[in-house]
């Protein structure tokens, strides 16, 4: 079966987010002054294949724990949804 996740990397609460204190100084220069605070991050959309739901957020974990986020200094959330579309035919033209 083939799967889709969402996976959310952002820094950790007290790690400096120089990149999000850039954006909200851009965000309160036009005008938005109620900004208070930034905190930048990353999304990652991975479609891959897996038997069931528990092998497919199992292998999302172990990405997450192997590559997508360093622990030290990021975490990392994922939102998995079985992929509708995966047997639907191409639309012609």
């Amino acid at each position: 079966m083939r799967w889709i996740a969402e996976v959310h990397v952002s820094l950790r609460s007290g790690i400096a987010d120089p990149e999000g204190q850039t954006i909200g100084s851009g965000l309160r220069a036009l005008g938005y002054d109620s900004v208070a605070e930034v905190r930048s991050g990353k999304l990652l959309r991975i479609v891959f294949d897996a038997e069931s739901s528990d092998a497919a957020q199992a292998a999302v974990a172990d990405m997450c724990r192997r590559l997508l986020a360093n622990p030290v200094m990021e975490t990392a959330t994922w939102e998995l949804r079985a992929d509708e579309q995966q047997d639907a035919e191409p639309a012609n033209p």
